[in-house]
């Protein structure tokens, strides 16, 4: 990754962050962007202490001019761009019967749009340096998780996306790599949005057992560096994936009866 510039949505916290230090300590120039502007200053101040050549931009990837400028400050930074991560995301915890549909439409403007506006951005330089373009979903874009309705949609939105644009580019020699990493410790689950569009504020797992958003970035750095085409991470994860293709009614129950436990589960 020596030289290379790569690009982060949604770096302020978690996986997000975790991949600003993997690929700047890997060698790359790394910019990152996100909407708190507290949380971003922290980010840049960590990359900073790591010696990390850096550039940070405050921006919401659901507004198509935010994405538009983030693009444009880095290539005015470095110069060029080989990897765009499209992580920026948020989650919900409700049932669609109780939720407001305003948290649907936040949803994909966040999850489905701002992928598709960054890379919209980001595509004429990747096409220049044959780069990296990764959407970092969930086991959520491939199995529909009650509770959260909008979240898999947007999900399923970004890699049918990602699928597509991959097969476009495969003349052009553009990597598309889809991510989906499992259940895993971040802020995501604190941030989710409730029925009414709040945040609910605390995360409904233990954190502990998950995997670490810094083992997720170590494995994302490699798959890049492979140019794989798919990432499925953690072996419930795995299992997920495979029971849902080959055995798609007993996952149905499974997936059920696994989100009916959750602390204060709405789903019934």
């Amino acid at each position: 990754m020596k030289g290379k510039v790569v690009l982060i949505t949604g770096a302020t916290s978690g996986i997000g962050r975790a991949c600003a230090l993997v690929f700047g300590q890997a060698g790359a120039h790394v910019v990152v962007t996100g909407r708190d502007e507290a949380r971003l200053s922290a980010t840049g101040e960590e990359l900073a202490r790591h010696g990390i050549a850096h550039r940070t931009v405050r921006a919401d990837v659901g507004v198509e001019a935010d994405s538009e400028r983030a693009v444009a400050e880095t290539i005015a930074a470095f110069g060029r761009l080989d990897v765009l991560i499209n992580n920026a995301g948020i989650s919900m915890r409700a049932m669609f019967q109780d939720a407001d549909l305003s948290v649907i439409r936040q949803l994909m403007q966040t999850n489905f749009f701002g992928t598709v506006y960054t890379t919209k951005f980001a595509l004429p330089h990747l096409l220049a340096s044959k780069g990296s373009i990764v959407g970092i979903s969930s086991i959520a874009g491939y199995r529909g998780l009650p509770g959260r309705t909008g979240y898999s949609a947007s999900k399923f939105a970004m890699q049918g996306f990602l699928e597509a644009l991959r097969t476009e580019l495969l003349p052009q020699g553009v990597h598309v790599l889809v991510a989906c990493p499992g259940f895993t410790a971040s802020n995501i689950r604190q941030t989710a949005l409730a029925a009414d569009g709040s945040a609910q504020g605390e995360s409904p797992r233990d954190e502990g057992k998950m995997m670490t958003s810094e083992e997720v970035a170590q494995q994302l750095l490699r798959a890049v560096q492979q140019r794989r085409r798919d990432l499925v991470l953690t072996a419930q994860g795995k299992l997920t994936v495979f029971l849902n293709k080959w055995l798609p009614g007993l996952a149905d129950t499974l997936v059920l009866n696994h989100f009916r436990k959750e602390e204060g589960s709405p789903v019934k």
